[in-house]
């Protein structure tokens, strides 16, 4: 799909057409077809990326100069309504005073800009304009996702160290997923950040070389300082996760070792029974208990109190 906008004095107004006009400012192809990039590479004099191209991780892939359009790669996060957000690159183009984008996925921080812009309530005159834009958004939304992980790490710390949680129940199992699950998002926002933060550079250098409106230098600046703010976030949260995970493993060890100490406990317990069965249990033709009325009850009673006492002494130590 291709939506084009255009700057029409206070905002941006769509259109479906692939028309250049005097005053568009954005091409935005999501999940395009082949006529939709060759429309705008003829349009444009550019060459639009595949999107096995957009994966590549070399820097010399991800940010370089075409003739004189720039390129910028970013990995971003989506589908954060499922609670766990997913990876997608998306790539910026700047050529002249326009702006292509590139995604293949539906991206809630294009969504955002996009709804201020169409009311007039972004600053989006010009491509490299939209493209800080762009970034503001896509790092105001990282915030509001790293604030839902932090509230979800609380909670999974309130299931971890719950004392009330009743030895039956197999929660932990339960927990160890979820706070996997919470390293893995962790881990994925903070590939995204560092992204972010190399688009911001190639960006600034760009904007400097063209000289363009000051304004921009200093937007740039703002968001790199809101980047590396939640980057300091996102490490003390994967310090915190990684603790959890640590605490969690330990719990189930220590659940473990106490299964095992009980068996090891029933096992010396019964030790004693079993040697007074062993010895009655004997084929020895005179053994004098044999012919006593009272010798099975005996016997019966030794077991128990052979049962009983390591029992009791266990109990004693705490052991049990």
């Amino acid at each position: 799909m291709l939506k084009v906008y255009d700057y029409n004095g206070s905002g941006l107004s769509s259109r479906a057409s692939a028309n250049l006009a005097e005053k568009t400012v954005w091409f935005d192809l999501i999940n395009p077809t082949q006529d939709e990039d060759d429309s705008v590479e003829k349009l444009l004099g550019i060459s639009v990326p595949t999107r096995a191209e957009m994966r590549e991780i070399e820097a010399s892939n991800r940010f370089y100069h075409e003739g004189s359009a720039c390129y910028m790669t970013a990995y971003l996060v989506h589908d954060v309504g499922n609670g766990v957000p997913e990876g997608a690159t998306a790539t910026f183009i700047l050529t002249g005073n326009k702006l292509v984008t590139v995604r293949y996925e539906e991206l809630v921080s294009f969504q955002h800009l996009i709804s201020r812009a169409l009311k007039g309530d972004a600053t989006a005159t010009s491509g490299p304009s939209i493209l800080i834009g762009l970034l503001e958004s896509i790092v105001e939304c990282k915030a509001d996702l790293i604030e839902k992980m932090q509230d979800e790490t609380d909670k999974l710390a309130q299931g971890v160290f719950n004392k009330e949680r009743r030895s039956g129940e197999n929660v932990l199992d339960t927990l160890l997923k979820g706070v996997g699950r919470q390293g893995d998002c962790v881990a994925r926002i903070q590939e995204s950040a560092t992204s972010i933060d190399r688009v911001l550079s190639f960006f600034e250098a760009e904007v400097k070389d063209r000289k363009l409106d000051q304004r921009l230098l200093n937007r740039i600046a703002t968001v790199r300082r809101d980047n590396t703010s939640l980057s300091d976030h996102l490490r003390s949260l994967s310090e915190r996760v990684s603790f959890l995970l640590n605490a969690t493993l330990g719990m189930i060890t220590t659940e473990q070792n106490q299964i095992i100490k009980l068996f090891s406990v029933m096992a010396v317990m019964m030790m004693p029974p079993t040697l007074v069965a062993s010895i009655y249990g004997m084929n020895f033709r005179y053994m004098p208990e044999l012919e006593w009325p009272m010798g099975y009850p005996m016997a019966l009673l030794l077991m128990a109190l052979a049962a009983v006492i390591p029992f009791v002494y266990f109990k004693r130590k705490g052991w049990l």
